[in-house]
């Protein structure tokens, strides 16, 4: 019987995790980085093999969020946001119209979904950020950033990926009072609202930092003021648990947009930021109550398509030069430069860059630091619009969202 028993709980062991599963934006620490193991190294000349594709999503730039043997994507049809449900397999197990959805310039959908013990938390371009569950789809809480907060939205609509830690969901109106809010994640109640810099937001999504004097969240915050064609937007770090702001620092570019997630490891804050910002290396200090600077790199200005960690080097692509760097952690040194490179948004797992770029090309390549090595590459050609959506790597499936739409190729 107790063999019986031992054998039943291995059986169903993982079955329980995979019903545990939460999904977020760029994997678990919001860096890139995917946790898989057994992929191929290399591809096809057509390309992976195409598991399964849909179209019809609407338009839109975000992820797919994979969890609990589902996948979830949002769209844009007229002006309303839909959410789309699939099983493993691409069947579609549910469409349903959440609310409205930003229509302006380059229209469609910009957040994804954050699957959450048993919720789905959506936000939206015009600012508000929805609660549903995640069997019924039935909304169990809705907030406006802009109308519930005095928010303000900015020229390409908000964009923010929403954050969860412990009870709380952040979110950003960029309003002058209600700069940074913290949310119950189960009911919506404001548990604390943080003047910040008072400045608008600048389409990033922030992360969280443990291990410190105080806990933090950071986050970008644009100025809205140029002087002498330069911006001074800041990174900015809040103390998770009361919204006081715990250090900030100004990081000029040519312009208030800055969608990249900052990469934090091992007391190193990563930055970077198109327009001609490049990329800095900034240093916890005073317990985390301080930052400063250790180096910065104008040349590696990624202007939204997220840079990845690898051992001691970072593996990206810049907005003015066109071209995919590789730099080393530490001192932001250049190992080497691959010119005429396009703009890709990267991931990253077992062993290998996972490289989509804005012309549609994917491609697969061996992060090494002393040379620019690809390994396959093929074309997207399904889908609309931009190249902007990030690849996401789960259980060796490769989602790839382009515009209207989804394609699932297996890549194990």
């Amino acid at each position: 019987m107790k063999k019986y028993f031992l054998f039943i709980i291995a059986i169903l062991f993982p079955m329980m995790l995979v019903a545990q599963t939460n999904s977020q934006w760029r994997g678990v620490n919001r860096d890139g980085i995917y946790q898989e193991t057994g992929l191929l190294r290399v591809w096809p000349e057509a390309g992976p093999e195409l598991l399964w594709s849909f179209e019809g999503l609407g338009d839109g730039y975000t992820s797919v969020a994979v969890a609990n043997a589902k996948v979830y994507v949002t769209g844009i049809e007229d002006d309303n946001l839909n959410l789309f449900v699939f099983d493993l397999s691409g069947r579609l197990l549910n469409k349903k119209t959440v609310g409205k959805e930003w229509n302006g310039r380059f229209q469609g959908t910009r957040c994804t979904v954050l699957v959450h013990e048993g919720k789905l938390y959506i936000g939206t371009s015009l600012g508000q950020l929805f609660c549903l569950d995640e069997a019924t789809l039935n909304e169990i809480w809705k907030k406006d950033g802009l109308s519930d907060f005095d928010g303000r939205n900015i020229m390409f609509g908000v964009t923010e990926n929403p954050l969860i830690v412990g009870d709380k969901i952040f979110m950003t109106p960029g309003g002058v009072t209600n700069n940074v809010v913290a949310l119950n994640k189960d009911t919506g109640a404001l548990i604390w609202s943080s003047t910040g810099t008072g400045n608008p937001s600048t389409y990033s999504s922030p992360i969280y930092i443990s291990g410190y004097s105080v806990p933090l969240v950071v986050t970008y915050l644009s100025t809205g003021v140029q002087q002498d064609r330069i911006h001074q937007n800041h990174i900015i770090a809040f103390n998770a648990n009361t919204g006081e702001v715990v250090w900030s620092l100004p990081q000029p570019s040519a312009n208030d947009i800055n969608p990249n997630t900052p990469i934090y490891n091992n007391g190193y804050i990563y930055s970077t930021m198109g327009y001609g910002g490049g990329a800095w290396l900034l240093r916890l200090t005073n317990d985390g109550r301080a930052i400063e600077q250790v180096w910065h790199n104008s040349s590696a200005d990624n202007q939204h398509h997220g840079p990845v960690k690898v051992g001691d080097y970072v593996y990206t692509t810049a907005q003015n030069g066109r071209a995919f760097f590789c730099l080393e952690w530490r001192t932001g040194e250049i190992k080497w430069r691959e010119a005429n490179h396009r703009q890709a948004s990267m991931v990253y797992a077992d062993g290998m860059l996972f490289a989509y770029d804005d012309n549609g090309g994917m491609s697969l390549i061996r992060p090494n630091p002393e040379r620019f090595e690809l390994l396959s590459k093929f074309q997207i050609t399904m889908g609309t619009e931009q190249h902007w959506a990030h690849p996401v790597i789960n259980n060796g499936v490769m989602y790839i969202r382009h515009g209207d739409a989804l394609m699932a190729y297996k890549v194990r």
